[in-house]
């Protein structure tokens, strides 16, 4: 029987203020609408995962230009006072993978809605990147 890697890796302290500095760059990104900074926080092809309004899952891969040219939609103008609250949980499955769970409030124009979404992180030459996305009632867009 082939001997399986050992499962039970336990975050250290840098490990985890390493996924709590990443996501304060990217929503710093996020908050000034950089696309191009949020692109460059990802490894590409970034994989999405969602499902559609019929309740299908649905996947897709992205090349840069597609997230910079979809993500530049979604945030829009920047003309939205837009703020987000997120309490993130991270799941080390080593000490260069994360899979990184997200409940949030979006705050926009004085509306607030509820969120979440997942993410799955890779740590490529000391620096963390995102290469997966999940998060439901995206699958539409991604067909």
């Amino acid at each position: 029987m082939a001997q399986l890697p050992d499962a039970g890796y336990t975050p250290t302290a840098e490990d985890r203020a390493g996924i709590e500095e990443w996501f304060a760059g990217y929503d710093a990104a996020a908050a000034r609408r950089d696309v191009e900074a949020m692109a460059d926080r990802a490894v590409f092809p970034l994989n999405l995962v969602s499902d559609d309004s019929r309740g299908e899952g649905a996947t897709a891969q992205w090349d840069r230009r597609q997230f910079v040219e979809t993500m530049t939609q979604v945030m829009g103008d920047g003309s939205e006072d837009i703020t987000f609250d997120s309490v993130r949980t991270p799941v080390f499955l080593s000490p260069a993978m994360a899979v990184v769970f997200t409940d949030s409030t979006m705050t926009a124009n004085g509306a607030t809605q509820q969120l979440r979404y997942a993410d799955i992180l890779v740590k490529q030459d000391g620096k963390w990147a995102f290469q997966t996305m999940i998060q439901g009632g995206w699958g539409d867009n991604l067909r």
